[in-house]
């Protein structure tokens, strides 16, 4: 019978760069998808309109 070797790796942080392009990448995604006027106010109309649809084309109800 063979007895398991610990493996002493170091376990690696995830890199300041991956977690900005993950959070800038879920807010692109909730502007896209669902910002209606809550986060942005009037902005959000323009935001809307740009990419109404799409929105419609990937079954996000806006309505």
């Amino acid at each position: 019978m063979t007895t398991p070797v610990p493996v002493s790796r170091s376990v690696r942080t995830v890199p300041l760069w991956a977690w900005l392009l993950a959070m800038s990448s879920l807010l692109a995604l909730y502007l896209v998808l669902q910002e209606n006027g809550m986060l942005l106010g009037q902005a959000a109309e323009f935001i809307h309109e740009f990419v109404h649809d799409g929105r419609h084309a990937l079954g996000v109800p806006c309505h």
